[in-house]
């Protein structure tokens, strides 16, 4: 044996992929050179495509295990509601600052690119070291599993999506790094880069056949929409507005379904047929009621305009919608159910895991709190809770707007946290007097300018509503017809705008002649407070 042989035996004795010097098999500096795309990133990217295609492929067949077994908790979701669950209140006000009603697309697309970075890493690592790459994978897999496992509504089989997942993903990951091996001895071999390609193309359209079939399985969307389009629901006697309740410029007094804000904490919507849907009440209560939507329907229906606004809506902001609700009075079913004379709230459970804590004293009063199955008119949006949720007059949603409701237990404040409470919200929850501008909002021509808006104090009343330009003295303002003190109320002013730059703040004062709070708050821990100021440029 010569010394040229002696050298080669040493460089394939050493780690795999270097030679006797060290330099790395298939990533000579002057492979770049080459034009056969074998320079030092050909395996870096074939390994992070390979990490991508395997982590796409686990997703895939997760989802197609998650119809399967009936859950939602598809890795994604899993790892999403997690998130959620343990997000502090300053990021949530953040992200729906950031990002309004598309919050929870957000966060899908932000998770699902760093899983597909972390991926890329993972397949980068295994081209050299299985191992290594397989840890990665492991780690992500477990917090997947974890995540699942966790969740309220994840039952006996909610992890295994997520596990199933992990096995798949690593499987395919072997299969890239065993393909890409021989890319690192001889990086211009056409064979082995023809193979790659064939996985990588066999994979992705497997994946994205699995995946179309995960859509199909996975919360039996389709079956949830014609139950819900095939629903013959009492209908209101009609569905125009209340006479003499529209203002001149001020936003509409109807919030189409479409329009109407969603604040949530589903990432995945769940998905109820209304024949599969029961409810439960229980707890402090001298007999347990179990419902079923039928049995709603054949109960006295009222229907309601009612004003709903989230805790996170800043001043002047857009987290405020009105419609006509259709349902049966919760009053009724409580009484029905007989709450002891010491209970002071109720639990309600959302079928994703969310809980509320709602004074009992509300429910049984005269604000008509209701179980909701129709929206102006038609049946529940499945995004706002179909088939039944809760509406409650006065109070901020989360402590009151359950969605996709499937349990209440009567009990006390003290015997429980609800979900939103030990995450920095208070544990009660009513609406604060509040108003907005919102024509005009930037510029106007000089002239007669019509200043609208709308003001708000569910369940107290609107009495009053003064505007103000530059800082001068305060001009009162026409009110709408208060068709309901549970629903906001419409006004609006005409100016006399001279060109310039102007400043228009507005105030209302409730129904006893109180005031709206003008110094600024956050809407964390019960509501943001202040003055809604808007910049007019006119001419």
């Amino acid at each position: 044996m010569n010394q040229g042989d002696q050298g080669t035996t040493r460089s394939r004795t050493t780690d795999r992929g270097y030679d006797a010097v060290g330099q790395p098999h298939g990533l000579d500096p002057d492979d770049g050179a080459r034009g056969d795309g074998a320079g030092p990133s050909a395996g870096w990217w074939r390994g992070a495509v390979g990490g991508v295609l395997a982590a796409l492929a686990g997703l895939a067949v997760g989802s197609v295990v998650a119809g399967l077994l009936g859950t939602r908790l598809t890795p994604v979701v899993a790892i999403g509601s997690a998130f959620i669950d343990r997000v502090p209140p300053w990021l949530k006000d953040l992200a729906i600052a950031w990002f309004g009603t598309n919050d929870k697309t957000a966060l899908r697309v932000g998770i699902l690119g760093v899983l597909l970075v972390l991926a890329a890493f993972a397949g980068v690592l295994a081209v050299r070291r299985y191992w290594a790459g397989a840890l990665v994978t492991v780690v992500l897999v477990g917090l997947a599993v974890v995540a699942a496992a966790t969740r309220p509504d994840s039952g006996q089989t909610g992890f295994v999506p997520s596990m199933v997942a992990g096995i798949t993903a690593l499987f395919v990951l072997r299969l890239f790094s065993r393909r890409l091996e021989p890319l690192l001895d001889a990086p211009d071999d056409s064979v082995s880069r023809r193979g790659f390609l064939q996985l990588s193309a066999g994979v992705a359209i497997g994946s994205a056949a699995i995946g179309a079939l995960g859509r199909v399985l996975g919360g039996n969307r389709a079956a949830v929409a014609e139950a819900r389009e095939g629903l013959n629901l009492p209908k209101p006697p009609t569905l125009d507005a209340p006479a003499g309740v529209q203002a001149d410029g001020a936003t509409s007094w109807v919030t189409s379904n479409a329009d109407f804000y969603r604040i949530d904490t589903a990432l995945s919507v769940p998905q109820i047929l209304p024949s599969d849907w029961k409810l439960r009440i229980h707890g402090m209560v001298d007999r347990e009621l179990e419902l079923t939507f039928d049995d709603l329907l054949r109960r006295q229906v009222v229907h309601k305009w009612v004003t709903l606004t989230c805790v996170s809506n800043e001043v002047g902001g857009d987290l405020i919608g009105n419609a006509l609700w259709s349902g049966v009075l919760l009053k009724d079913l409580l009484q029905e159910a007989g709450p002891a004379k010491d209970a002071d709230a109720i639990q309600s459970m959302s079928k994703d895991g969310f809980t509320a804590g709602t004074p009992l004293s509300t429910l049984l009063d005269d604000r008509q709190s209701m179980l909701a199955f129709a929206m102006n008119g038609e049946p529940l949006p499945v995004e706002h809770g179909f088939p039944v949720r809760i509406v409650v007059p006065g109070l901020y949603g989360y402590v009151s707007a359950t969605k996709w409701l499937t349990d209440i237990e009567v009990t006390r404040f003290d015997r429980f946290e609800a979900y939103w409470t030990p995450r920095g919200w208070s544990e009660l929850g009513p609406i604060k007097l509040s108003s907005r501008i919102d024509v005009p909002r930037s510029k106007a021509e000089p002239g007669q300018v019509t200043v609208a808006g709308v003001a708000w104090d569910q369940h107290v009343g609107v009495s009053k509503v003064e505007v103000r330009v530059d800082g001068g003295p305060w001009q009162q303002a026409t009110l709408a017809a208060d068709a309901s003190i549970d629903t906001w109320r419409q006004w609006h002013w005409s100016w006399d705008a001279p060109r310039g730059n102007h400043v228009l703040q507005v105030r209302a004062f409730d129904a006893k002649g109180n005031p709206q709070v003008e110094a600024s708050a956050p809407p964390a821990p019960n509501g943001s407070t202040g003055l809604h100021t808007v910049d007019v440029k006119i001419g």
